[in-house]
């Protein structure tokens, strides 16, 4: 299906166009999600940082609107009509890209719990590795994404499970830290966001390597093995 997205996004200028705002949207949230990741771990944004995260965030929301009418407009030509399945699968991969930005607004949001830089121990320097594993797999996405390489996106995945399931285990050892309070959630916060954004990669991930009804799916038994 993906594959195939592809080559209608190719076929004609308005729905390059739409790859266009898409490309767009990804490294606007990409870079939403690095600039949320230094303000969290710093404990600080100064006013600039923050109006810069807002704008970025607004353009987001712009471009998701602005490609949905691209969409429907397509889709009332009668002789497009045959373009469906591939504007269903955009319309939810904008959504996905959507939500990252949402999140990563409220990452940088989080030093108005909590203040100043985090202490260095076992448990932060988890959540920094948790950090740039996501961070490293959304980087990657974009090239995956135009040269819509299979095997890599089942890599990506494999490791996109994983850093989910630290994220839960880590959760659970800052529950049982000693920690006060604003310092735990904190932490919980940042780790719930970074599975989220986390989550969201792998839905955009997963269609390129699952059938359109199963975009989102990518639990053990649905994950094809790279080169199948």
């Amino acid at each position: 299906m993906f594959k195939e997205l592809l080559s209608v996004f190719r076929s004609s200028d308005p729905l390059r166009a739409m790859e266009k705002n898409f490309s767009a949207m990804l490294i606007l949230s990409y870079e939403m999600v690095i600039s949320a990741g230094e303000m969290f771990f710093r404990g600080s944004a100064s006013p600039q940082e923050r109006t810069d995260l807002h704008r970025s965030d607004v353009r987001v929301n712009q471009l998701q609107r602005h490609i949905r009418k691209q969409v429907v407009a397509h889709l009332s030509v009668s002789g497009n009509r045959p373009d469906v399945p591939y504007s269903l699968l955009l319309m939810s991969l904008v959504k996905d890209v959507e939500r990252i930005g949402d999140y990563a607004k409220n990452l940088a949001d989080i030093h108005d719990i909590r203040s100043g830089a985090l202490t260095e121990d076992e448990i932060t320097l988890e959540l920094q590795e948790i950090r740039r594993d996501v961070e490293g797999s959304f980087k990657a996405l974009s090239v995956v994404f135009g040269s819509s390489d299979r095997e890599r996106a089942v890599e990506l995945i494999r490791q996109g499970r994983d850093a989910a399931h630290r994220c839960e285990a880590l959760v659970a050892r800052i529950a049982h830290s000693d920690y006060d309070a604003a310092t735990v959630t904190a932490l919980v916060l940042a780790t719930r966001h970074y599975k989220r954004i986390g989550g969201h990669v792998l839905n955009v991930l997963s269609s390129i390597v699952m059938p359109i009804h199963k975009i989102d799916y990518y639990d053990e038994d649905e994950v094809p093995e790279a080169g199948h």
